[in-house]
């Protein structure tokens, strides 16, 4: 009788799991959706000083938009802000959502939207709305940390 309890107990436990991971990858993917939606409207979106809009987006600017967008949610207007919202993360736990932050230079900090697989959303200077991979050179060197704000 005690085998079969076991057994049932066991066999129990794994389809919780299952229904658990499956809860998980539809919230990863719904997360994932909703910033790919928002890329792709302001994809190429120059990049503007203080902007906050379809007009031109700074940094910071460019992710309060997105997640005012995708997720309706209020984040603070500057990167410095930003980087006290949240839960602190290491580098090697980022999730789909997560907001990434690098010092490029010694006046300015930066930040984007961690798109899963090594890339990140932003609005940068140079190529306005873009993504770019955090193990280019560039972003490498200037990663500070990275933030949770969703889950």
């Amino acid at each position: 009788m005690k085998k079969y309890l076991l057994i049932i107990l066991t066999i129990s436990l794994f389809f919780a799991q299952c229904k658990s991971t499956k809860t998980s990858v539809k919230q990863h993917n719904s997360i994932k959706q909703k910033l790919e939606k928002v890329y792709k409207k302001y994809k190429g979106v120059r990049y503007r000083y203080g902007g906050t809009t379809s007009r031109g987006f700074d940094c910071s600017g460019f992710v309060q938009r997105a997640y005012m967008d995708a997720f309706h949610k209020k984040l603070p207007r500057t990167t410095r802000a930003m980087m006290k919202t949240g839960k602190k993360i290491s580098k090697s736990r980022l999730k789909i959502g997560d907001l990434v932050f690098f010092h490029p230079t010694r006046k300015y900090y930066h930040v984007g939207i961690y798109m899963g697989n090594g890339i990140f959303m932003h609005a940068s200077s140079s190529k306005g709305v873009t993504k770019s991979r955090l193990d280019l050179k560039y972003w490498k060197r200037s990663y500070v940390t990275a933030r949770r704000i969703l889950r």
